[in-house]
């Protein structure tokens, strides 16, 4: 026999049969086409924003993450699981497709059939595994959501809708070919090719006549077919519009760098509202944003303000913005987000690393906050504002005098670049390491090991001010830009060709977003910056075993993919690393990022402490960090988790500088 089967058999190929199936189908493509246009118009109440450049880029990596499901499987469980069914459902998508141009076109009009064969048997074969794959994950899903229920995970009536109408349709599929297969190939070696199809047509065959079998058949033909139809109309006015938009999502997503914020145009008089205050002063791709969102609640899952009962959900701000741009554009978005909302959040981009279809929620507080300072005046509270006026007064929010600066680094032989510009590198030294007396040794220590490895350090001394970081994560643009210009100005005027910091919140600053207003100075972390130096065997030292803990920070981590050169450190230094549950690009915040290292943290339980606990679940005595803003909280997170006496905070440079040799 040949190995081929009839299409539409036992429904008909006439006119009867393709004229409904094509009206039903023109209507359906025309519903969805009306209700994406309806969601376009919400969409386009937002401002404008490029996301069209380096074309080739952005659709590469949306053929990568929507075929591939890359970032749907860093969530193993439930990620593999939808994998599957997607991968299934594409199969089975592609499968119909071919039918539909075999019967409808090359053999209708040129008389070529090639589903058959070998062809057909792999084709046949395919096919039966992604259905069956296809209902087992979704059987999986359906357990967890409606059984296992995991905290936080929302279960609405979209979710009811497309998991009884995906079920459905892949139940009826298996009962259209049983039955059809319980009538014609049944004993034939052609059966085999579709095993999971011949259980369902054993099933059938043994208590229903032909007649029955071709009856049901047919019905379940056309059920089938209008249930597809239902399927691709319910695409734009239920969570299904994710098949469309969180694929777009990604070939939108910003193509960095990583955690860099848009620079304001202070300068513009046209502008007369900074930041938004509704969702039409959000952009348009804020608001796409909320129609990506699959309420997959792995934001939430990872964020540390939400984890230590802060009132802050990424998930639900999300999805609270995308719900006033269609029912009430006018709204007041931060009022109806909440203020403490938008205050806790840290900035870490924990949310955003892992959400699946490229959400962007970082930027849409800052936006917020910067309408909350520049329009409005206000703060989470009178300590921000305090320090905001430091800043503004002395360059720096911990009231120090700004002519005092460079007095950490007294007897250490390091100039200012006044004296003498002729340098290797200029340390940035920011605010915590030049005032900071548990940070001014940090900065001592890493000078020390520059002077142990023959590199000339120099500093800005008086003339350094804030990088502006902290003030403009907390809405301040303004003052931010102020001190941007006057740190470049310096820069320049030195000629300054290197800079090594300390502080991952300087570094992200400096060598990203001080390109937007003249910059191009080459920056380096001071973790990279010594590793490089010990893999050159330029820094002499003496590895003592010693066993530790290490937490990677979120400005040098995961705004900036760099892990490994802290280990190198770890390494050579003869450290024996037990890391915690949460490393490497799932790190917890320490609780400072954000603008947060210049507010009381009032609400919930303390983050640092949360991140301390962690730390002292490993059994290590030491706990290493590369930033002086964890530094800080850690020494404050070890007091309130009473593990002062068994774990003890420090940056990296003090491990390294003890194991000088010569």
């Amino acid at each position: 026999m040949e190995f081929t089967r009839e299409i539409y058999w036992n429904v008909g190929h006439g006119l009867t049969t393709l004229a409904p199936m094509y009206l039903l189908a023109l209507a359906a493509v025309s519903v969805l086409v009306y209700g994406t246009l309806q969601r376009i118009r919400i969409y386009r109440l937002g401002q404008p924003i490029k996301r069209s450049d380096q074309p080739a880029a952005r659709l590469a990596a949306m053929v990568r993450n929507v075929l591939l499901q890359t970032r749907v499987l860093r969530v193993k469980g439930p990620g593999v699981a939808h994998a599957i069914f997607f991968w299934g459902f594409v199969a089975l998508f592609i499968g119909t497709s071919l039918i539909v141009v075999q019967a409808d076109f090359t053999d209708l009009l040129f008389d070529f059939v090639f589903l058959k064969g070998t062809f057909y048997k792999i084709f046949s074969i395919v096919l039966d595994i992604a259905g069956g794959a296809a209902i087992l994950m979704l059987s999986g899903l359906l357990v967890r959501r409606w059984i296992v229920r995991p905290p936080g995970l929302e279960t609405r009536r979209d979710d009811v809708i497309m998991h009884s109408l995906l079920f459905t349709i892949l139940l009826t599929g298996f009962l259209i070919e049983g039955a059809r297969m319980a009538v014609t190939e049944m004993n034939t070696p052609l059966s085999y090719w579709s095993p999971l199809g011949l259980v369902v047509a054993k099933g059938l065959s043994g208590g229903m006549t032909e007649q029955s079998l071709l009856t049901l058949h047919r019905g379940l033909w056309w059920l089938h077919l209008l249930l597809a139809m239902l399927f691709i109309s319910l695409i734009p006015y239920t969570k299904f519009r994710h098949i469309l938009t969180t694929s777009l999502n990604c070939f939108f997503a910003d193509r960095g760098p990583v955690g860099k914020l848009a620079t304001v145009d202070l300068e513009n008089e046209e502008i007369e509202n900074f930041g938004a205050r509704q969702v039409t002063e959000l952009s348009w791709k804020d608001i796409f944003d909320s129609d990506a969102c699959t309420l997959c609640k792995r934001c939430q899952d990872r964020c540390p303000a939400f984890a230590t009962d802060k009132p802050l959900s990424p998930m639900k701000l999300i999805n609270r913005i995308g719900e006033i741009a269609a029912t009430n554009p006018a709204m007041d978005l931060i009022d109806a987000v909440v203020k403490d909302a938008i205050w806790s959040c840290t900035t870490c981009r924990a949310c955003q690393d892992i959400c699946p279809a490229s959400i962007e929620h970082v930027n849409k507080i800052i936006e917020m906050r910067r309408n909350l300072v520049l329009m409005e005046g206000e703060f989470p509270g009178e300590e921000v504002m305090a320090a905001m006026e430091q800043v503004e007064v002395n360059g720096n929010p911990l009231g120090m005098g700004y002519a005092a600066r460079g007095d950490w680094a007294e007897g250490l032989n390091v100039p200012s670049l006044a004296d003498d510009p002729h340098v290797d590198v200029l340390y940035f030294v920011g605010c915590y390491a030049s005032f900071d007396k548990r940070n001014m040794k940090v900065a001592r220590d890493f000078v020390t090991l520059c002077h142990a490895a023959g590199i000339k350090v120099g500093i800005l001394g008086k003339e350094e001010k804030c990088c502006g970081e902290p003030v403009r994560k907390m809405g301040n643009e303004y003052l931010y830009q102020t001190l941007a210009v006057e740190n470049i100005e310096a820069l320049q005027r030195y000629g300054v060709t290197k800079i090594v910091t300390s502080c991952p919140h300087c570094f992200n600053t400096l060598a990203k977003d001080y390109r937007d207003l003249g910059l191009t100075v080459h920056v380096e972390s001071h973790a990279v910056f010594l590793a490089g130096l010990v893999q050159e065997g330029k820094l002499p030292l003496r590895p003592e075993s010693f066993d530790c803990t290490y937490h990677d920070s979120c400005y040098l981590g995961r705004h900036n993919g760099i892990y490994a050169a802290p280990r190198q450190l770890i390494k050579a230094a003869g450290g024996h690393l037990v890391e915690m549950a949460k490393n490497r690009d799932q790190a917890f915040c320490c609780s400072a990022g954000g603008g947060r290292i210049l507010a009381e943290e009032k609400l919930g339980t303390r983050i640092s402490i949360k991140r301390v606990e962690m730390a002292a679940a490993t059994g290590a005595q030491t706990l290493l960090s590369n930033c002086p803003f964890c530094l800080t909280m850690f020494e404050d997170g070890v007091k309130g988790a009473n593990v002062e006496e068994s774990l003890r905070p420090r940056d990296i440079t003090e491990i390294l500088v003890e194991r000088l040799s010569g």
